[in-house]
């Protein structure tokens, strides 16, 4: 009779509001090291998404580049974060025109850290952080059609 091997995994523990984000350190689309602490003293809109070049993910990237004008005039930086590698992060930005960072976190490791378990996939959620590095608001279930006005919105909501 062939044993079962039985795996309780811990719960999905999302940071929160009031947490500070942990650092780290990705690569991006041109294989640039980023650490997200060399971007303190500015809001960030840290966007964690399923997959390049999808429905929704390019949705919600094509939001953030249409309002990218009036995130710059609010001091937020957009940090773009999935599974894909590197290519495919460059063909997706090249393609969209997108005038923000995506980063390759190809084992999950950072969304493991921001959303919980990653094994079932990436759930498309925001984290507002704000210039000392605080998450000031969770967006977990973003309007992909209209996710910069949703992220200018959240960030001006005390």
């Amino acid at each position: 009779m062939p044993s079962i091997l039985i795996l309780f995994m811990k719960d999905d523990i999302m940071l929160k509001p009031g947490d500070n984000a942990p650092d780290f350190f990705l690569s991006d689309a041109n294989g640039r090291k980023i650490k997200l602490s060399d971007y303190l003293g500015q809001k960030i809109a840290l966007y964690f998404y399923p997959k390049d070049d999808t429905s929704g993910c390019t949705k919600q990237a094509c939001s953030l580049r249409d309002g990218i004008g009036k995130l710059t005039r609010d001091n937020i930086i957009v940090l773009g974060i999935s599974a894909d590698d590197e290519m495919s992060h460059k063909r997706f930005a090249d393609k969209y025109k997108l005038p923000f960072i995506l980063l390759v976190d190809k084992d999950k490791q950072v969304c493991d850290k921001f959303i919980g378990n990653s094994m079932l996939g990436i759930k498309r959620t925001t984290f507002l952080i704000d210039e000392k590095g605080k998450i000031v608001k969770v967006i977990e279930k973003p309007n992909v059609e209209d996710h910069a006005n949703e992220v200018l919105n959240c960030f001006k909501q005390p």
